[in-house]
């Protein structure tokens, strides 16, 4: 079995995923090799030896090899791990700030809005050249991808490829985690099913795994108690429509017209006007305490090696060892039509059974219509972004800008759009 890490010298997204791997007894069992694989030799030798100190730490058996060369590490893959970003706060900041400027009242700019089309246009031109190659070279691999916008991602590779992926994200494990610590339940207690698409999920069954019992009815007394236990939009979405979004209005609020109406665009704000000494401090920091545990540091070692809530290695566990597990969620096609009311290309995140044949999508019934309504215009605007970046147009990247619920002029949206190739020229797909 080879596992290839591709993103593997982030400081946080390549330690966490290392430390999972490492710590996981299921993929012990296995003659296993882990390939990390980044395009900074500097960054790669650095994760490559923390990697060996955690493998130490652990006694395990997996083989673990690094390369700047992606074609290398593809040859003989099982599954491929991505995560990856150009320049992600610098183009973040442009991707908030530029449509506030030309007067579109978005609050986040990362996997909606009008700034998360150019998101998405860039992340394209990094993944769609890695998953190429693994049609030439590893052709029957799984892909698991985290880069973002994940359903914009997963459509292009399902539209434009013929590679087995899966998006994977940790919201439903926060909204797991806000549940039990507003039910005053351990995790393991709930049964919980979401349904709708990423970052834009909705808790469809909300049960006590012991008896069965429906908590949405307690949950709804706990929350009419305290209304400001959810944030204002999360709460308004909630009591308006009958069902608990993600919690965090930063993420919702991006598939919404009025969302900065409800709360401003604070939640952008927050993240990215700190100041950029910040940001190169906290990766010096990183940086350092990865240094200190390839170097042996034990105590920085154990640190370290705490695991994440992603669902990657379980994942291929349950592939692998044809487990048979449900996993909480993921990002597949519908077509199974999972989401009984959104269409059957559309990427939903939805609950799924892992086995030797595949990951098969749990039916989770159909949306309340308003927020089926939601989730089918991104998926429009969806589809309207990988037909752009596959046929290299302006003009129907512009009709996707024009459908986005904040864009209210289209005079000032193709300027915008202009400006846009301007300061990100390099990184976007040549278009005509």
């Amino acid at each position: 079995m080879k596992i290839v890490l591709i993103g593997a010298g982030s400081m946080s997204f390549g330690r966490g995923l290392i430390a999972d791997v490492l710590a996981s007894q299921e993929l012990e069992k296995l003659d296993g090799t882990l390939v990390l694989v980044d395009t900074s030799e500097e960054n790669l030798n650095l994760m490559l030896r923390f990697a060996l100190a955690l493998k130490e730490f652990h006694q395990r058996r997996i083989n673990i090899e690094a390369t700047t060369e992606r074609k290398t590490g593809l040859a003989g893959a099982n599954y491929v791990i991505t995560s990856g970003a150009a320049q992600r706060y610098h183009f973040w900041r442009q991707d908030f700030f530029l449509p506030l400027s030309f007067g579109f009242k978005h609050i986040y700019g990362e996997n909606g809005g009008p700034g998360a089309a150019f998101h998405t246009l860039r992340s394209l031109n990094l993944m769609v050249p890695i998953v190429k190659d693994m049609e030439e070279i590893c052709p029957q691999a799984w892909l698991l991808n985290f880069t973002n916008p994940e359903s914009r991602i997963c459509l292009a590779i399902k539209e434009l490829t013929r590679i087995r992926a899966v998006g994977l994200c940790h919201g439903p494990a926060m909204t797991l985690t806000f549940l039990a610590r507003t039910l005053n339940l351990p995790e393991e207690m709930i049964d919980l099913t979401v349904g709708g698409i990423n970052h834009f999920h909705w808790v469809m069954s909300l049960r006590h795994r012991k008896d069965g019992t429906d908590l949405y009815p307690l949950l709804r007394k706990k929350i009419e108690g305290d209304p400001k236990s959810l944030p204002p939009l999360t709460y308004l979405l909630f009591s308006s429509f009958g069902l608990l979004p993600f919690p965090a209005d930063s993420h919702i609020g991006e598939y919404i017209p009025y969302a900065y109406q409800v709360c401003g665009p604070f939640s952008g704000l927050r993240m990215l006007e700190r100041p950029l000494t910040d940001e190169k401090n906290s990766a010096v920091t990183a940086r350092s305490n990865l240094e200190k545990a390839a170097a042996g540091d034990r105590e920085m070692l154990r640190q370290l090696a705490v695991t994440t809530r992603e669902n990657a290695v379980s994942i291929i566990a349950g592939l692998k060892l044809n487990l048979k597990r449900r996993e909480l969620s993921v990002n597949l096609p519908n077509e199974n039509l999972a989401v009984s009311n959104l269409p059957a290309e559309a990427i939903v995140e939805v609950p799924a059974v892992v086995d030797g044949d595949g990951l098969h999508p749990e039916k989770v019934g159909p949306l309340p219509e308003p927020i089926a309504a939601y989730c089918r215009l991104q998926h429009t605007i969806q589809k309207l972004l990988v037909r752009a970046y596959a046929e290299r147009s302006k003009e129907l990247l512009y009709q996707a800008l024009l459908l986005e619920p904040t864009v209210d002029d289209a005079d000032r949206c193709r300027q915008m759009m202009e400006e846009f190739f301007r300061l990100q020229a390099g990184y976007l797909p040549e278009m005509s």
